[in-house]
């Protein structure tokens, strides 16, 4: 992508930004925020919720103590009737997989595939400090990488959101394609919209602000209420900073990170956001990138 530049002053085409969900969890501590927000999103949506238990295995482990894969599927099966239990109370369809492997993040990405999602909802791990990578967690952040898909990493007490929507967008095509999935997603729930853009230099401000300005215009067609800011400072700062001072609910950002090295990545500012947001961070896939 390049630098700063002419928005697309033309109208916004806004569809329904998700069709097909998936749950991602282990149905443990950290999962109560992702498994209510996901059974929220699909009742607000009129969807079904598949949703993937990935299981860790090792079958040499277990075939030498058969008791160890014993005990993982009665737990298992515990889980499994929990989260049907709590999807036919809120009248929702939910499907079920569970799915055994080495490497939980691959078990998820494969259900992804499959099924064809376009999003999966998934838990951030511990609350919310300093450090983030270790809150978002090794699994969670390689499905971040590895996603055939958006992804939208939730905080344990975090509620679908109702207030205001906030984009992270850069003055470029990349910042353009998060700024029109918020825009989806605030045109769905009725919601404002704050697009954000952060510099590192007051000189770079008020171009920035143009350029993002040139987006709201667009997006003002179908969206209520949009609202731009330029800043200067550390990107993940400013992001956080104004997700408070705007009461917005729902981060929307894109992901730099680099799938083809040998550890999963994902981009500094996303994974901060990520690790430190108090609420849903929403992570979108960039327009052609494939796995």
């Amino acid at each position: 992508t390049g630098g700063i530049g002419r928005a697309d002053r033309g109208p916004l085409t806004v569809k329904h930004p998700f069709d097909r969900l998936l749950l991602a969890t282990e149905h443990g501590e950290f999962d109560t925020g992702a498994e209510a927000l996901g059974l929220a999103m699909a009742r607000h949506c009129g969807l079904p919720l598949p949703t993937v238990i990935p299981l860790l295995s090792n079958p040499e482990y277990e075939a030498l103590a058969p008791q160890i894969a014993a005990r993982a599927e009665l737990d298992a099966g515990r889980r499994i009737s929990d989260l049907r239990t709590m999807a036919q109370a809120q009248g929702v369809a939910i499907d079920l997989h569970l799915r055994r492997g080495e490497e939980p993040y691959q078990e998820i990405i494969a259900d992804a595939q499959r099924q064809a999602c376009d999003l999966i909802i998934i838990r951030r791990r511990g609350r919310r400090g300093f450090l983030a990578n270790l809150l978002v967690g090794e699994m969670v952040t390689k499905v971040v990488a590895h996603a055939p898909c958006h992804v939208l990493i939730v905080p344990r007490q975090a509620t679908m959101w109702s207030n205001k929507i906030l984009a992270a967008v850069e003055p470029t095509a990349l910042g353009q394609a998060v700024a029109a999935l918020a825009a989806a997603v605030a045109q769905e729930c009725q919601l404002p919209l704050h697009l954000v853009t952060v510099v590192h230099a007051r000189a770079e401000q008020a171009p920035a602000a143009r350029f993002v300005e040139a987006m709201a215009e667009g997006i003002r067609q179908r969206v209520r209420a949009v609202e731009v800011e330029a800043c200067v400072g550390v990107p993940y700062e400013q992001v956080l900073a104004a997700a408070r001072r705007t009461g917005a609910d729902l981060i929307v950002l894109a992901s730099h990170g680099d799938r083809h090295l040998g550890r999963a990545l994902v981009g500094g500012v996303a994974q901060k956001v990520m690790g430190l947001s108090d609420v849903p961070v929403l992570v979108m896939k960039p327009p052609g990138h494939s796995n």
